[in-house]
């Protein structure tokens, strides 16, 4: 199915006209992931989103799909257990977007750091059993002060003590949302972006029947119908609790994430890096290096702001340039070589103990000094060949916090998360992270089975959603590096060079050769490659881009990333999609305007 402006008017049609079996509520990488499964479980599915697929929480996170490595801290096993296990399953079914890459964790001789030398080797021992990968090449290990040196020069090297290295990976987060947005628009959901929910519509006896919506592009409202309504709106969860008269559900308390990007030039890092501020707060952040850029984050504070438009503070900026400057001493780096900034919103839930997101907060519970004392003596007796490895780790699994989150309640998916049905039937799908988005709408699915089967007497198809594939990534996820060769193979053919070409394949994995398709009917625009026009074209018609905005910063990491490229073909790119649009003179420049301003807000120039 094309989703294109072309084609919107038809699926508005489609919105108003039919009865749905599932609606779903907010377009981000939950309801994504819940559309996806409802609809290859058989179920007639709409999904609604008021912004661009993404443009919330799911395109503005840490761009890693981490496996939780902090929460050894405090040894909550069961997260990173899940968390590990979730991930390669995520690996899996969109395999042309994670990506692994070791991560470097340095350890300084510290009171306020997290791990030690000691502590820091159990941790990754049990983070590589959890995972799956010990005894593989992505089995963690240690290195002294001097070899972490030798790998990034610019570490502070007082008190370095050595460093730890261990499995992590990358993400692309808001490509992971379009993928199975395309997948399940492909298998037959109806999907639209620029619709906003205004209000909860009830049948008589008072059951959620379906919305009242506004199309955003036109401020004009109509009604959506379907049996089961689902509200997946992340940080807006309660909001949109608040506009259904008859729903109560989970308090989401929302906090704010910040990342800065600067040129490798300016701070190059070999590997993504993971270190303790070094300001006693006992927060961590990462350094991760992408497409010769490095950007460092993230923050960790309450918001209640504007959720559509969260800002980069003063005071965020101050925080992660002293722990950058601190870790990274010989770096100085200042507001001036800040290229691009994001920021999103956390959804946390209010009452989940374990909710903060990179080791300070609410995550600070200290082990009980019996659990610690026991691990200390099993682990002596471990290295006096007294112990066996399984004593350790029954002592690390067994240790007490006064914060870990060690059981899932019964309204619970995965930890972090809550599956609540209101009095008049409203579905809320809340809180989690995007590592575990196929496992939460996995629980969500078995509610619906549940609903289904007992209100309407249907049987979903039962599906196993640890091999449901996303959009692009239909091929063998353990023969990655040769497929995207292919694919590469593929884009080369038409003319396009080896490295872009390479581009294409990573960014469109299985669909490179639709992508490349459009070289059949368009050459390459004045003042663009045709990598860039083809990928224009391709998400104009195919991925539901219709602004610059949504292809330059969703689409594609043009303005994050390649700033600098971007600034001489800006023009072009406004040229070609006002070709492929059909716009005005005045829509023209007000699509400019509209780049424009975001470039000045990510780049931060309101506090330059």
């Amino acid at each position: 199915m094309s989703l294109s402006l072309k084609t919107r008017p038809s699926t508005l049609e489609n919105l108003k006209n039919e009865e749905y079996d599932l609606l779903v509520i907010g377009g981000g990488i939950t309801g994504a992931g819940v559309a996806l499964q409802a609809t290859a479980s058989g179920l007639k599915t709409a999904l609604l989103e008021m912004q661009d697929f993404a443009e919330g929480t799911s395109s503005r996170s840490t761009k890693l799909v981490h496996g939780g490595i902090r929460y050894l801290k405090t040894f909550d096993v069961g997260v990173v257990a899940d968390t590990v296990t979730e991930r390669a399953v995520v690996q899996g079914i969109a395999p042309h977007i994670p990506r692994p890459f070791p991560m470097l964790l340095p350890i300084y001789d510290d009171p306020s750091s997290t791990f030690d030398m000691f502590s820091v080797k159990i941790a990754m021992d049990l983070y590589d059993r959890l995972a799956g990968v010990t005894g593989t090449q992505y089995a963690n290990y240690t290195i002294s002060a001097q070899e972490a040196l030798q790998r990034e020069p610019n570490l502070k090297s007082e008190k370095l003590l050595g460093a730890g290295v261990y499995l992590d990976f990358v993400n692309n987060d808001a490509r992971l949302v379009i993928e199975n947005v395309k997948e399940a628009a492909e298998m037959g959901a109806t999907v639209a972006s620029r619709v906003k929910v205004v209000g909860i519509l009830h049948d008589e006896n008072g059951k959620a029947n379906g919305v009242k919506a506004q199309d955003v592009l036109t401020g004009k409202e109509f009604e959506v119908h379907a049996k089961v309504v689902m509200n997946t709106t992340g940080p807006w969860v309660s909001k949109l609790l608040n506009i259904d008269s008859k729903a109560e559900g989970p308090t989401i308390r929302p906090t704010k994430g910040v990342h800065l990007v600067i040129d490798a030039s300016r701070l190059s890092v070999p590997q993504p890096t993971y270190s303790d501020s070094g300001m006693g707060d006992g927060r961590m952040f990462f350094v991760v290096p992408r497409e010769g850029k490095t950007y460092f984050g993230t923050t960790d504070t309450d918001f209640d702001g504007d959720y559509a438009h969260p800002r980069v503070e003063q005071a965020d900026v101050d925080y992660l340039l002293k722990a950058i400057n601190n870790r990274f001493p010989g770096a100085d780096i200042t507001i001036n070589d800040i290229e691009a900034s994001w920021v999103g919103l956390r959804p946390l839930l209010s009452d989940n103990g374990s909710s903060d997101y990179n080791g300070g907060g609410a995550n600070v519970g200290k082990v009980s000094d019996e659990s610690f004392n026991n691990l200390i003596k099993i682990a002596n007796e471990y290295s006096d060949d007294k112990a066996s490895r399984s004593d350790v780790e029954k002592a690390i699994s067994s240790l007490e916090t006064a914060s870990a989150e060690k059981t899932l309640s019964p309204s619970q998916v995965s930890r972090g998360s809550s599956l609540d049905v209101a009095a008049d039937g409203l579905v809320t799908l809340s809180g989690g992270k995007i590592t575990d988005y196929r496992k939460m709408a996995a629980g969500a699915m078995d509610l619906l089975r549940q609903i289904f089967a007992e209100q309407y007497s249907m049987e979903l198809t039962e599906i196993d959603s640890k091999t449901l594939q996303v959009s692009g990534g239909h091929f063998d996820p353990t023969n990655v590096d040769a497929t995207m060769k292919f694919y590469q193979n593929i884009a080369m053919s038409k003319g396009i060079p080896a490295a872009e070409a390479l581009d294409l394949a990573n960014r469109y994995g299985s669909n490179t050769g639709r992508v490349v398709s459009y070289a059949d009917q368009v050459e390459a625009a004045p003042g663009l490659s045709l990598a860039d026009t083809l990928s224009l074209h391709y998400s104009v018609n195919e991925e539901a881009s219709y602004t610059l905005v949504d292809f330059l910063l969703r689409r594609t990491n043009y303005i994050l990333f390649h700033e600098d490229e971007l600034a001489p073909k800006k023009d072009a790119f406004v040229n070609e999609m006002a070709k492929i649009m059909g716009w005005s003179a005045q829509e023209k420049a007000a699509q400019k305007d509209a780049l424009e301003r975001e470039i000045s807000n990510t780049r931060l120039d309101y506090l330059k």
